[in-house]
């Protein structure tokens, strides 16, 4: 593919140990750490990938599935799974290992859209990715019916924000 990268040339990896400051009151991690963690490594790939600086557009979807306990290790990875002109869809998986046990199991799961900027902090063109593995080709053939909700998503905020702006309280 001449005009394209394959995912795993930008793929990421990440592994933090989950300390007491990083957790709530029961004992197992913020949410919002762990979304720190996502878009710090969301922003690595696309920069691996674009070779240019990025911006977050959006945090498609989160979507918490297990605890993560103070003491256990989160191991995340993260590749881009489709491009348009200026954007790009970052899959992020987070993993929790308690290392006295071996146990590992998925923690989060999250779509980011990432755009490429320039020096001047304007959208600039990146190139296409294709996939090689089944995992990646799962990935990357859903992507279209992921954008298309995106799109839907935004014009749903856009109307809502002009009925609330048109409407004072």
């Amino acid at each position: 593919m001449g005009n394209a990268l394959p995912i795993s040339h930008s793929r990421s990896y990440q592994t933090h140990l989950v300390l007491p400051p990083d957790t709530n009151h029961h004992g197992s991690i913020f949410g919002g750490k762990v979304l720190a963690y996502i878009d710090e490594i969301a922003a690595i790939t696309a920069m691996k990938h674009s070779k240019s600086e990025v911006v977050t557009a959006s945090l498609d979807s989160v979507d918490f599935i297990s605890p993560v306990d103070v003491g256990d290790i989160l191991e995340l990875e993260a590749m881009i799974t489709s491009t348009g002109r200026t954007t790009m869809e970052v899959y992020v998986r987070v993993m929790s290992r308690n290392f006295r046990t071996g146990e590992v199991k998925l923690t989060t799961e999250s779509f980011v859209t990432m755009v490429a900027v320039d020096q001047h902090g304007k959208p600039t063109p990146v190139i296409g990715v294709f996939p090689e593995t089944d995992r990646e080709k799962r990935l990357f053939e859903t992507g279209g019916a992921r954008q298309r909700l995106r799109k839907a998503k935004r014009e749903n905020t856009k109307e809502r924000r002009m009925l609330l702006d048109n409407n004072p309280e």
